[in-house]
């Protein structure tokens, strides 16, 4: 059975730097339905454009290609989709390790992957060689009433 979304949108884009940022902000857009806060709004835009970097930069090198976004809401969680069919990972493990690039001679600090699992609360690579890579990524926002309620008992305590 497919599972259920409240709302989803897709987003596809030629892979130039200058696209880095309008990917990054329409996926806050999309996500700014679930009223995050703004430290989890700046998660998800470090985690989408180290994903879209990564698309750009590794998948296609200095090719052109597509990178595709698909991010998905559920009750008050998003899940973001980032993909490119370039030249896929060959280890996916090697190349999640903290400081491993590819690429030194562009000065990469090969933090991509861990920056985005640490932003974010999930993070999955799925990756064939010569087919393309996809990294599914998903974060909880917190709920406006966790909020209120604390606001509600500050009131009550400055009241005092």
């Amino acid at each position: 059975m497919k599972e259920q979304f409240d709302n989803e949108m897709k987003l596809e884009f030629i892979s130039k730097s200058s696209n880095e940022a309008f990917a990054r902000i329409s996926v806050a857009a999309f996500a700014s339905q679930l009223d995050p806060t703004i430290e989890e709004l700046s998660d998800i835009k470090t985690a989408v454009s180290e994903a879209v970097t990564n698309c750009i930069i590794h998948g296609y090198e200095n090719k052109q290609g597509i990178v595709k976004i698909m991010a998905r809401l559920k009750e008050n969680e998003i899940i973001i989709e980032i993909s490119d069919n370039g030249k896929g990972i060959e280890n996916i493990e090697i190349a999640k390790e903290p400081l491993y690039t590819t690429k030194p001679n562009l000065e990469r600090s090969g933090m991509g992957f861990t920056i985005m699992e640490n932003f974010m609360d999930s993070m999955e690579v799925e990756s064939i060689v010569g087919l393309g890579t996809k990294v599914t990524m998903s974060k909880i926002i917190s709920k406006p009433e966790e909020d209120e309620e604390i606001s509600q008992d500050f009131l009550m305590i400055t009241k005092d």
